[in-house]
């Protein structure tokens, strides 16, 4: 076994998750929602703590697991999660009641990303989260950094895409795309932007932009 897989299996046992994001997790596997692994879901947690999030927004339920985690971090914030899938926002809706989270912690808006994010405010949210539709993922985060405050973070899970964006040999169009993200965003002056390799990745976009 390689380092790298030492490590990455050692996170995998030791993350701790919480008995309700565990059933949401189970049910959101039954409907083929992919949400993101604990891995992952923990550092949403811990993002969401730091920056004392109040407004969120995250493209893609995962039929409630990344909302979960990111109120589990920020039980203050209130959530905006945006779906297609009638039906992942329905497992999203119990999960949050499953879990006690008030209800006026979260709204949940059906309908397509790319129809829904254009009539939000911009400079209204603390944390973005990008996790739907990969083939449109650099529109959407362009989107989320219009979205957040100065000062605000997107976060975008699966950007290593299973290994494919670091093997130059994928091109194929979201493999690229990430890969684009990933080199774009390092040398962007709009954004200070890591990868977290634990998981499936994530990247972190945190905005500059001064709108005042």
């Amino acid at each position: 076994m390689s380092e790298h897989e030492a490590n990455a299996r050692f996170l995998r046992e030791s993350i701790i998750e919480p008995d309700a994001i565990a059933r949401a997790r189970a049910h959101a596997v039954e409907l083929g929602a992919a949400p993101v692994s604990a891995v992952v879901g923990s550092q949403l947690a811990v993002i969401a703590a730091a920056t004392a999030a109040r407004s969120i927004v995250e493209i893609g339920t995962g039929a409630g697991v990344s909302g979960l985690w990111l109120l589990r971090g920020a039980p203050q914030a209130v959530l905006t999660s945006i779906d297609n899938e009638p039906e992942h926002l329905a497992a999203a809706r119990q999960a949050f009641s499953d879990a006690k989270v008030p209800s006026t912690k979260a709204r949940f808006i059906t309908g397509r990303a790319s129809d829904v994010l254009p009539r939000m405010n911009e400079a209204s949210y603390d944390i973005v989260l990008v996790d739907a539709d990969p083939e449109n993922v650099i529109e959407y985060v362009e989107h989320g950094l219009r979205l957040v405050r100065a000062g605000g973070i997107v976060l975008v899970p699966r950007v290593l895409g299973g290994g494919r964006v670091a093997d130059p040999v994928q091109r194929d169009e979201v493999t690229a795309a990430y890969r684009s993200l990933v080199q774009e965003t390092q040398e962007s002056s709009a954004v200070l932007a890591t990868v977290s390799p634990a998981g499936e990745g994530l990247l972190q976009l945190v905005s500059l932009a001064d709108r005042s």
